[in-house]
């Protein structure tokens, strides 16, 4: 299971990046052989940091991105320092999005992925706003399941994720699906043994890590915008896409 830390805030991002990929390569180590060799993609979660700390990461290496409200991400994007530093960043988003806020996404420069489609209303949505963008490519989507069954989480019931996927794929040509993304139970009792969601050994080719690379989030300087999207409680540092 991974654990928040502030090893970022004592020693660095670099320290934090190369401490965290070296833990994922660990892990990837100990995946039964009968298992797709695919190596897992790192999305540093850097919802409430500034520019600089992206700038920082990117200059370390690390590519792909992930932020959870849409203005956040919008204007993080659009950072003229960003622009101009981060020519090759990827964007995912991550939150919860709600269809009024689609085109305002679809607007976000170099935005990747988009992780949380979670009905077919809101992929058909998705479809037309980046059919009107003109991209040559499509956008990549993952479906979004709520494994674990909590109601103050989003997603698909697993039993409706067939007839998702499949929409998209027969429908939606401006998409790309890519995969299904769960997030797992945050109150396990590790008493109980440890958290079956967060051993990313068990084949996850998507990891999603921000306070242990960041530091501690400060949520009292984030500004009152994107009210509907998620909430503000602890956040879940791992996403998992089989």
């Amino acid at each position: 299971m991974w654990k928040a830390g502030s090893m970022s805030a004592e020693l660095g991002v670099a320290f934090a990046l190369r401490a965290v990929n070296e833990r994922v390569q660990q892990a990837v180590a100990r995946r039964p052989r009968d298992l797709p060799a695919i190596q897992p993609r790192l999305v540093a979660v850097s919802k409430t940091k500034p520019a600089d700390m992206v700038i920082e990461a990117y200059n370390h290496g690390q590519r792909t991105f992930g932020e959870n409200y849409v203005q956040e991400l919008l204007e993080k994007a659009s950072n003229p320092k960003i622009l101009s530093s981060c020519p090759e960043i990827k964007w995912h988003f991550i939150g919860h999005l709600q269809k009024q806020n689609v085109n305002k996404l679809m607007a976000v420069p170099n935005l990747f992925m988009l992780e949380t489609v979670d009905s077919v209303k809101l992929a058909d949505k998705v479809n037309s706003s980046w059919q009107k963008k003109g991209s040559p490519e499509r956008l990549k989507v993952m479906v979004q399941i709520n494994t674990s069954g909590e109601e103050s989480k989003h997603g698909l019931l697993p039993s409706e994720t067939v007839a998702v996927v499949e929409h998209i794929n027969a429908k939606c040509p401006s998409l790309e699906f890519v995969g299904l993304m769960t997030i797992g139970s945050f109150g396990h009792d590790l008493s109980q043994g440890p958290n079956p969601d967060f051993q990313i050994e068990v084949g996850s080719t998507n990891i999603r890590i921000g306070s242990t690379i960041f530091g501690e989030r400060d949520y009292s300087k984030k500004p009152a915008l994107d009210k509907s999207a998620a909430d503000l409680k602890a956040p879940v540092e791992v996403a998992q896409t089989h």
